[in-house]
């Protein structure tokens, strides 16, 4: 093995939809130097990778930024941070003209306006998107593309985050990265619980399933305050091609019908999480399955649903196309997802300042990493982006040098995977066993989302004893470290959000956090749930509310 030594300004740690444009704004500076290190490709990486086919954080006409806050403050039940919800919020519309400039095709009316899909979304073009995200932030001239790279470790000395190391997916080579500053643009995780589809189609599920949580992982481990893991996300899909739903809901006006043709939508509430629980309670009670009422919509509406999952979820479209009936003919089953931890569009991910700095001086964080303001989407996560660019530009004029730390403990660690020769345990009977067991105990698909204190602990315990597993296991190539490092990121993550899930004991989101033990909702925790680990142990903190008077007053 070889060791490759970089030094950059500014490293950003995943090419994704927050890390691109971030360092498509840092290209505005070209006396700092920006590496970015991905996984995979930057030009198909991420939640972006496929394309889509609207935007759904927008202001149209008529409404403000404070109208944004205030319908993701609703949604997520007041569990929110409405500093970083508006500043992400006034940004949402600069960076669509952004998009626009760069050759997003944003559908337009005669007026010449953007034709929107509900008070908030507009509609695109947008099987490119994230090609022109990762060619403008490549055609910057201070920016470096490190592809097929993936980060493990943040390097951290006297408290400060000063680096990372990580190792190439294709080479026998690892990196020891010396940056001013880092910002951490991962995603979210997927793949912690059993999927809807397992096996051969265990692909098949909402959130990118090579966002393994790993930003967190390495957040965590550093020390660095993490908030709101408790407040998972599921989402409610197309059934087995677990394609998007809002399409239907926004595009064409279909409600949520159960098998007896009644619409039980308005029973339950509207919100993201009441949309699954009402779906969850009507299988209960016996009058599933549960649809989206498409069945007698117009040629012309079934032609441009043809064309809109083309665009993002093809399944879906062939899925129609195969039985020869559309969604005109017949209505859309519907059904939950696997819960997933996603700060994109619950509070999920770490503690941060309205600069996006987290806890850890030189570390910040954007887009699905970045907890506290939900519903970011994709404008959202451009618009974190944005907002880390500028904070780090600042953090730079006046950060000081500090030497880096070796990293040669987590280098060992790596090479001692690729020693080991002919071990029995593999990742995935690892990671099928991490599933089993958060579907059972945790609150999956399997239980209906709900858990208690009984069933956590026993997660918990079942959870550790697979950690004390990883060093047990070999690889015979590159790709093989990444499958079990990318285990060993979603059991950190595991083992955090069992704490959050203890720690809250009430039931504020029905479905995302259903606690058996505590059925109802609790003024008591009406706060944040945040969490550091210190000397090995989960430490959970409780931090009062941050309102908007409040943190204008600061």
């Amino acid at each position: 093995m070889t060791i490759k030594e970089l030094s950059t300004d500014v490293l950003i740690i995943g090419g994704g939809t927050a890390g691109c444009y971030a360092a498509y704004r840092l290209g505005d500076r070209p006396d700092l130097s920006v590496l970015i290190a991905e996984k995979a490709n930057i030009e198909r990486s991420g939640c972006l990778a496929a394309g889509v086919n609207a935007l759904n954080a927008y202001i149209t006409e008529g409404h403000t930024p404070m109208d944004y806050v205030e319908y993701a403050k609703k949604d997520a039940d007041g569990i929110v941070r409405e500093d970083l919800l508006l500043s992400m919020s006034e940004e949402l519309n600069l960076v669509t003209k952004d998009l626009e400039d760069l050759g997003l095709v944003i559908l337009k009316d005669k007026e010449g306006r953007y034709v929107s899909r509900g008070w908030r979304n507009i509609k695109i073009n947008g099987e490119n998107i994230k090609p022109l995200l990762a060619g403008a932030a490549a055609s910057r001239s201070n920016v470096s593309v490190l592809n097929h790279v993936n980060i493990t470790d943040l390097l951290v000395s006297n408290g400060t985050v000063v680096g990372a190391v990580g190792f190439s997916v294709r080479e026998p080579v690892f990196y020891r990265i010396h940056a001013r500053a880092v910002l951490i643009a991962t995603g979210g995780a997927a793949g912690l619980y059993r999927p809807n589809n397992p096996g051969f189609s265990r692909h098949k599920m909402w959130y990118c399933p090579f966002n393994t949580g790993s930003g967190y992982s390495m957040g965590i481990r550093a020390g660095a305050e993490m908030t709101s893991f408790e407040m998972r996300f599921i989402a409610l899909r197309c059934k087995d091609t677990i394609a998007p739903t809002g399409t239907l809901a926004q595009g064409v006006g279909a409600k949520q019908v159960n098998a007896l043709g009644e619409v039980y939508e308005t029973r339950y509430g509207l919100t993201t999480s009441e949309r699954v629980y009402g779906t969850v309670e009507e299988n209960r009670q016996g009058r599933g399955p549960c649809y989206l009422r498409t069945k007698g919509i117009t040629d012309q509406q079934a032609d441009s649903l043809y064309r809109a999952y083309l665009n993002m979820a093809p399944a879906q479209t062939l899925k129609w196309m195969e039985r020869g009936a559309g969604p005109a003919e017949e209505n859309v089953e519907v059904e939950g997802t696997e819960p997933y931890i996603v700060g994109g569009h619950t509070g999920s991910g770490f503690w941060v300042g309205d600069d996006r700095s987290t806890t850890l001086p030189g570390l910040f964080a954007a887009g699905d990493a970045a907890g506290g303001a939900p519903q970011k989407y994709v404008t959202g996560a451009l618009a974190e982006g944005k907002i880390a660019a500028k904070a780090m530009e600042q953090y730079l004029d006046n950060a000081k040098s500090i030497a880096l730390p070796d990293g040669a403990v987590l280098f060992q660690e790596m090479e001692s995977y690729l020693q080991k020769k002919n071990i029995p345990l593999t990742v995935d009977q690892l990671e099928e066993a991490m599933q089993k067991t958060m579907d059972k105990y945790a609150g999956g698909i399997r239980t209906d989302y709900r858990y208690n204190e009984a069933r956590l602990t026993v997660a918990d315990r079942k959870i550790a004893a697979l950690q004390q597993s990883l060093p047990l296991l070999s690889a015979g190539s590159m790709d093989d470290l990444l499958r079990i490092y990318e285990l060993r990121e979603r059991l950190v993550v595991c083992r955090v959000l069992i704490a959050h899930l203890r720690a809250r004991k009430e039931t504020r989101w029905h479905c995302f956090a259903e606690n058996a033990d505590y059925p109802e909702k609790d003024p008591a925790y009406e706060c944040y749930v945040n969490s550091v680990l210190k000397d090995g142990e989960i430490h959970i903190i409780y931090r009062d509310l941050v309102k908007l008077h409040e943190h204008t007053d600061q």
